[in-house]
């Protein structure tokens, strides 16, 4: 788009909210403007048909150009008033279709109108953009009638008056160039507009899904499936945090957690690690995919000793006692997209089940490991064993906490 000055950017803007309603869609936002672009621009250059077909002593011809002002005006100020975009739409096309083929016979033919005609075809390249394939091809189906009646008829048109060469050639130009100019901006404003909400809608698609993800369902990947070899899996809770939402309005519950989720996507991306999802007050994050990493357990446990940490900062914040339940676990999973709507990267396998164990068995203030976790970290991080525990699904198994980074 070009860089417009000020003032008229206020005015163009004014004029583009004509007709404006709100939660209106997107796709609607960019036809309905596109349309007013057309009404605007087209009858702008109608004004120089218009008054040098009067000035020529023309005023039948002249009446054609100053009928599409007069519709493009009334069905602007009827958009205004409703919000009724069909009538725009029809008001548009058909005058766009119509006029100049009135205004080619009013003239005498193809010859002596300078082919004022070809204005039609922006009809159904128009109805092209805004009825959709099916809609235009009645529109097609028209022009091209028209444009046969015009050549049987043509030998019998009478001329109204011999125009000027130099005046002929110049119209000409005119209506080729101008044409072609409208059709143009009208499909470089479109396409441009599109651009930009296609890139907005990949901005949402990227804050939903893993980018990598993400962008290979843009680029029309149907079934994503993917098998980790190793990853770690952590899961936190708020300990204590259903009593809590009982003693607090709902909008305090909302901040709350509001609060807490977003230090904790703040550490996740510090970190490297990708966010799965939230349920309740339940937060759960990977290390190691989409992406493979050989440092995915070091990257978990960084982020869980964050968390805890910043935990202590957000109680304050708050002014509520927070308190966290951290399960760590090492191993393979499959991850992968589900749902045709609303739908997410998750992950399966037992090491999901036995992080989630972790946090559900762990104690407030305190991330549990398993012992594939111990293993990846010997050497590199200080553990406390807690002893053996028996964790549903899995049996007896030998559990730690993590304590810290080794110096």
């Amino acid at each position: 788009m070009l860089d417009l000055p000020r003032p008229l950017v206020t005015i163009r803007d004014l004029i583009l909210r004509i007709g404006a309603r709100p939660g209106e869609p997107p796709e609607l936002r960019l036809r309905r403007e596109a349309l007013i672009v057309i009404a605007v621009g087209i009858s702008a250059l109608a004004t120089i048909w218009t008054l040098t077909y009067l000035w020529l002593g023309l005023p039948l011809a002249a009446a054609s150009p100053l009928a599409y002002q007069v519709i493009s005006l009334i069905s602007l100020t009827y958009l205004s008033r409703t919000g009724d975009y069909d009538a725009l739409r029809l008001a548009q096309i058909g005058g766009i279709l119509i006029l100049p083929f009135t205004l080619q016979w009013s003239l005498g033919g193809f010859e002596n109108s300078s082919a004022v005609m070809v204005w039609a075809f922006a009809a159904p390249l128009g109805a092209l953009v805004f009825y959709g394939p099916r809609g235009a091809l009645t529109f097609l189906v028209a022009y091209l009638g028209l444009a046969v009646l015009s050549g049987v008829i043509d030998p019998a048109l009478p001329v109204p008056q011999v125009m000027p060469d130099a005046l002929r050639l110049a119209f000409f130009v005119l209506n080729i160039s101008g044409v072609s100019v409208v059709t143009y901006a009208v499909l470089q404003y479109f396409v441009t507009a599109r651009a930009s909400a296609q890139a907005e809608t990949e901005r949402l698609l990227h804050n939903v899904l893993p980018v990598s993800i993400a962008d290979r369902l843009i680029a029309g990947e149907e079934r994503i499936a993917d098998d980790h070899e190793s990853v770690t899996v952590l899961f936190a809770d708020v300990a204590g945090f259903t009593p809590l939402a009982r003693s607090a309005e709902a909008g305090e519950v909302i901040s709350i957690l509001n609060a807490v989720f977003t230090a904790f996507d703040r550490l996740a991306d510090r970190h490297g690690l990708e966010k799965i999802k939230t349920i309740g007050d339940a937060y759960m994050a990977v290390a190691g995919a989409p992406e493979p990493r050989p440092d995915h357990a070091s990257a978990a446990a960084d982020m869980a000793l964050d968390m805890l940490a910043e935990t202590g900062t957000l109680a304050r914040d708050v002014g509520r006692p927070l308190e966290l339940r951290i399960g760590l676990h090492s191993g393979p999973v499959a991850a992968g997209v589900i749902g045709s709507r609303k739908f997410a990267y998750d992950l399966w396998g037992d090491a999901v089940n036995v992080a989630s164990r972790m946090e559900t068995h762990g104690v407030p203030g305190m991330i549990h490991c398993s012992p594939a976790v111990v293993e990846q970290l010997a050497g590199r991080y200080h553990f406390e064993e807690r002893g053996t525990i028996e964790v549903k699904g899995v049996g007896e198994m030998r559990t730690f906490f993590l304590l810290g980074r080794a110096e």
